[in-house]
């Protein structure tokens, strides 16, 4: 499986991003997907995850009501709306595949794209 995300970019505090991950599987409907973050100097942390069916999001707190996650299967894409940016959003964000559960931990997440990077002035 390989994942390519892209979206990233320089947006003022504020402001909307959407990321795109596309991935390069027949299965891609099989997995659940997630997005993490790491901003310099910290540990990757986890953003949101979606199930393989879309019916079931999880968010962290400090980005809830804030981003959306989504899929579309037929693309055999995962999406991040990013809205209400903030300074602290600042960092480069992948996204992750899992064969199981669509959870908070990157332990569980089996493939690994490369990351893109979302800067937010303020």
């Amino acid at each position: 499986v390989q994942l390519q995300a892209s979206g990233g970019g320089l947006v003022q505090a504020g402001g909307s991003l959407r990321l795109s991950c596309a991935a390069s599987v027949r299965t891609f409907s099989s997995y659940a997907m997630g997005w993490f973050r790491q901003a310099p100097g910290k540990e990757r942390e986890f953003v949101a995850a979606i199930s393989w069916s879309g019916g079931s999001t999880y968010y962290a707190d400090s980005v809830k009501g804030r981003f959306t996650i989504s899929r579309d299967n037929a693309k055999n894409t995962v999406y991040l709306q990013m809205n209400r940016l903030k300074p602290e959003d600042t960092a480069v964000y992948s996204c992750a595949a899992s064969k199981f559960l669509a959870t908070p931990e990157k332990e569980n997440y089996d493939y690994w794209g490369q990351g893109t990077l979302v800067t937010v002035s303020s």
